[in-house]
């Protein structure tokens, strides 16, 4: 006789609530509790490649900040490799691809400082475009949303871009697309994240 078999019920999700600060980034909600926070400086002090930053606001559907956001990010180095257990010899001692910021609290910006990424092989062969992977959560969103960063001054390598050769409409693949400015003699790349509206950013179902 056959045992039947019991399936389980996939958990509901839910948002990420006001205590993901204290859990997921405690020194900006004020609690000292780790030696170093994981976000701040994405690429670490070795890295070779240009140094950016990158920066911006999560606006919601009616155009305003969204001021409880959490991001993650990462990326590959400036040679195009992913920080991995398995190809330690890939990426520069001490780089870390990966990081985690929130927006202030009261003005709704985030930032990080980083090098910029280079191309990176996709899986089916062909080369992506320089471009650094987010992760939004924020109260209000039940599932994470999953976006990609590229930068304005690699328009060769973005026309070629498998992933955003997905995207039908070029208005909409203008808003993976963060400018590129020069302030204080420093490269400031500067990328909004719309959550719904006109300008909505293209979110991936990964």
């Amino acid at each position: 006789m056959k045992q039947k078999l019991n399936y389980l019920k996939e958990t509901p999700s839910q948002t990420a609530g006001p205590f993901v600060h204290i859990g997921l980034a405690p020194g900006a909600a004020g609690f000292d509790i780790y030696n170093q926070e994981l976000g701040t400086d994405i690429s670490g002090p070795n890295a070779s490649g240009e140094r950016i930053r990158v920066e911006g606001l999560v606006i919601d559907g009616i155009g305003s900040p969204v001021k409880d956001v959490m991001l993650e990010a990462w990326q590959a180095n400036a040679a195009g490799s992913y920080a991995h257990p398995e190809h330690p010899g890939d990426v520069e001692d001490g780089f870390r691809g990966w990081g985690r910021v929130i927006t202030n609290f009261e003005t709704g910006e985030w930032g990080f400082d980083t090098i910029k990424p280079g191309p990176v092989m996709g899986r089916n062969g062909q080369m992506m475009a320089p471009h650094i992977n987010l992760w939004i959560v924020a109260r209000g969103i039940n599932v994470g949303l999953n976006t990609r960063l590229y930068f304005s001054d690699e328009e060769e390598a973005n026309s070629a871009d498998p992933v955003i050769n997905l995207i039908e409409w070029e208005r909409r693949r203008k808003t993976l697309i963060a400018q590129r400015v020069e302030r204080d003699g420093a490269t400031v790349y500067r990328f909004d994240i719309c959550l719904q509206g006109d300008n909505e950013t293209v979110f991936f179902d990964i």
